[in-house]
C-alpha cells in the first residue's frame, strides 16, 4: 500500500470538505434545484482542475514570484465572492425572489450555476499556491515527479467530484423543508452574509498593500 498516497488522500479530503465560498455557493444553487446544485458542484471541481493543472505545470510559482499578478487575482476573486454575497442578501430581503420552483428554472440557469462554481474556485489565488507547496511533499524519492503529481492532482479532482455533488444532493434531499419561504430566506441571508464577509476579507488584504 502506498502510505504517502493514502496520507495525501486524507489531507486532500479535509481540504476539499473544508467549508468555504465554494461550499456556500453549491448550497445556494442546490436550494434552487438539484440540477443547479450539481452543475455548480461540477464547476467547483473544474476550478480545482485548473488549480491542480497550474501546480503540475509549475505555473502557480508565477503567482508567488509576481506580487502584482497575485494581488490582482486576489482582488478579482474577492470582488466576485462579494458580488455573490450581496446578491444573496438582496434575495433574502425579497422573499418573492427567494423561492424558486425547481421545475421552472430560467433558460441558462444550469449554465450560470456551473459558471458560478467554476469562477468562485478558479479566482481563489491561494489555492494554486497551496497545491504548489503541498503536492511535492507527497512525491517520494525516485518516483517520476510529473507522473506522481498528475496522480495527486487527479485525487483532488475526484474527491471534489464526489464531495460537492453529494452536498448538492443532500441539500436537495432536504429541499421540501429548506425551500419553505422562511427557511429559504434564512439560509439565503446566512449564506449571503458569509459570502459578503468572505469577499470583504479577501479584498482587505490586497487593498491594504
Amino acid at each position: 500500500m502506498d502510505a504517502q498516497l493514502v496520507a495525501f488522500t486524507g489531507v486532500a479530503a479535509g481540504m476539499v470538505a473544508m467549508p468555504g465560498a465554494d461550499f456556500t455557493v453549491v448550497v445556494r444553487n442546490a436550494l434552487a434545484s438539484r440540477r443547479a446544485g450539481v452543475a455548480c458542484a461540477v464547476g467547483v471541481a473544474g476550478g480545482l482542475l485548473v488549480h491542480t493543472a497550474l501546480a503540475v505545470a509549475g505555473l502557480a510559482a508565477v503567482l508567488v514570484a509576481v506580487p502584482v499578478l497575485y494581488r490582482t487575482l486576489q482582488i478579482a476573486g474577492g470582488a466576485y465572492v462579494l458580488y455573490l454575497g450581496v446578491r444573496a442578501v438582496r434575495g433574502a430581503l425579497r422573499p418573492q425572489l427567494a423561492v424558486q420552483d425547481p421545475e421552472a428554472q430560467p433558460a441558462g440557469g444550469t449554465g450560470r450555476s456551473l459558471r458560478q462554481g467554476f469562477l468562485t474556485n478558479v479566482l481563489n489565488p491561494k489555492a494554486p499556491v497551496l497545491f504548489l507547496s503541498l503536492l511535492p511533499q507527497f512525491v517520494p524519492d525516485g518516483v517520476p515527479v510529473l507522473t506522481r503529481t498528475f496522480l495527486l492532482a487527479a485525487v483532488v479532482v475526484v474527491l471534489a467530484l464526489l464531495w460537492f455533488p453529494l452536498v448538492a444532493l443532500l441539500v436537495d434531499r432536504l429541499g421540501q423543508w429548506l425551500r419553505r419561504p422562511r427557511t429559504t430566506r434564512a439560509v439565503e441571508g446566512v449564506t449571503g452574509g458569509a459570502l459578503t464577509a468572505l469577499g470583504v476579507t479577501l479584498l482587505a488584504e490586497p487593498l491594504a498593500h
